[in-house]
């Protein structure tokens, strides 16, 4: 039996690091973790119990009543997020939730809380994680670590579509501004700012389908499973 690895997708907003690290999981039967969704529904939590950010960081415990688990839509074919057992897939992609995520993943009582929680899902191995700190800090042994990017504009274009395939109102202009304003802060953020750990590779996604991207990837961690 092939031994089991744990796969650090990190990268820039929007640029298919949900989408790749799903494909993966599915490929290689592996369990799927969307860190990123993971800090939005703690962005969700705190808006509807109202909650500041200055409470959190004063009194860090207000994040234990906090659960967080995935669920595979077997009629839609993806993962849905539930917080304290309810579905909030739709809630936390939201423009709500996009506008103020950055700066809840910033503090560091947030980041240690989900970051403890992250590395306890990848204990067992067979774990494919993507989000911005996972191949540098999660993960920072991870067999296979993969950076993205794609260039702004064309990240904005699939963020509106991805969003409309789901329902969710989306303002393409809106997007794509949001987009920009999560680059400059989640890379000069002083807590855990995104960056490419040394031996990650570049999957620069611009111009590729998901499935091209889904192939080049898959190959590479077949070739680091049968290489242990």
């Amino acid at each position: 039996m092939p031994r089991k690895i744990n796969i650090a997708i990190d990268g820039h907003s929007s640029c298919g690091k949900g989408t790749l690290a799903k494909n993966l999981a599915k490929e290689l039967d592996y369990q799927f973790i969307d860190s990123g969704a993971m800090y939005r529904a703690v962005t969700l939590y705190l808006m509807n119990e109202d909650i500041g950010l200055e409470e959190v960081e004063a009194n860090p415990s207000v994040l234990n009543a906090i659960h967080i688990e995935f669920k595979l839509d077997p009629m839609r074919g993806f993962y849905n997020t539930h917080l304290n057992g309810e579905n909030v897939e739709r809630e936390i992609r939201g423009m709500a939730v996009s506008g103020r995520v950055s700066e809840v993943s910033a503090i560091g009582a947030v980041r240690s809380f989900l970051v403890a929680k992250q590395q306890e899902m990848g204990e067992e191995k067979g774990v494919v994680m993507d989000g911005r700190d996972i191949g540098t800090v999660v993960f920072p042994d991870a067999e296979l670590k993969i950076f993205m990017t794609a260039l702004p504009e064309v990240r904005a274009k699939r963020r509106y579509l991805e969003l409309k395939e789901k329902g969710i109102e989306a303002n393409l202009d809106e997007i794509y501004q949001n987009i920009l304003q999560r680059d400059k802060f989640d890379s000069s953020r002083e807590i855990s700012p995104l960056m490419q750990a040394p031996d990650a590779i570049v999957l620069n996604n611009t111009e590729m389908t998901r499935e091209e991207q889904t192939r080049i990837a898959l190959t590479w961690a077949k070739g680091v499973i049968l290489a242990g």
